[in-house]
């Protein structure tokens, strides 16, 4: 037997469609989110408040994991990508060039990696099946330890609103399967 980790990213926000550092927005449209998911022993989710909305529109009864969370955008949470380009170029171009950078006072994209990931691992040591929903940095950051990718190729993954990324395997052994859910 092997884990199974099932995640699903947020269905869209007006954050998301802006571009926007998440600012703590609802889901658009809820009642729209629908997905087959097979039955999980765990149910978790990011803390924010669109991971929480769209598990409970998917009918997860999901616990929210702090490890999980999304990356701490400091003080540019909020804010448009467009805006901090505009105030900050120099900070936002190291910011998304060297993953050990954080100019804007929170979380470096090397840290979030390895707290997501050290998420990850832990939880491979159980056999099962985990659904959780979480922010697309997180499914990126998982991604890129799966695949030994550098962590400069993380904004070079792209996670659409309510897409499914599977990861199958345990700690030292990672496998990804893209499409469907569960299957």
């Amino acid at each position: 037997m092997t884990c199974r980790v099932i995640l699903i990213a947020p269905a869209m926000t007006p954050s998301l469609r802006r571009a926007r550092f998440d600012d703590g927005d609802s889901i658009e449209k809820p009642d729209a989110v629908a997905m087959s998911l097979p039955a999980a022993g765990e149910e978790v989710c990011s803390p924010s408040v669109r991971c929480r909305e769209t598990a409970a529109a998917l009918g997860l009864d999901a616990s929210a994991e702090p490890e999980l969370s999304g990356l701490d955008a400091g003080r540019w949470r909020g804010r448009t990508l467009e805006e901090v380009g505009t105030a900050e170029p120099d900070a936002l171009l190291q910011w998304l060039t060297d993953p050990g950078a954080a100019p804007h006072g929170g979380e470096s994209v090397r840290e979030l990696r390895a707290r997501v990931t050290g998420w990850l691992d832990r939880t491979g040591l159980a056999i099962g099946r985990t659904v959780a929903v979480v922010e697309p940095e997180v499914v990126r950051a998982m991604v890129l330890h799966v695949l030994g990718a550098p962590e400069t190729a993380f904004w070079r993954v792209d996670v659409p609103p309510l897409s499914a990324t599977e990861v199958t395997g345990g700690p030292g052994r990672w496998n990804l399967r893209l499409g469907r859910a569960g299957g």
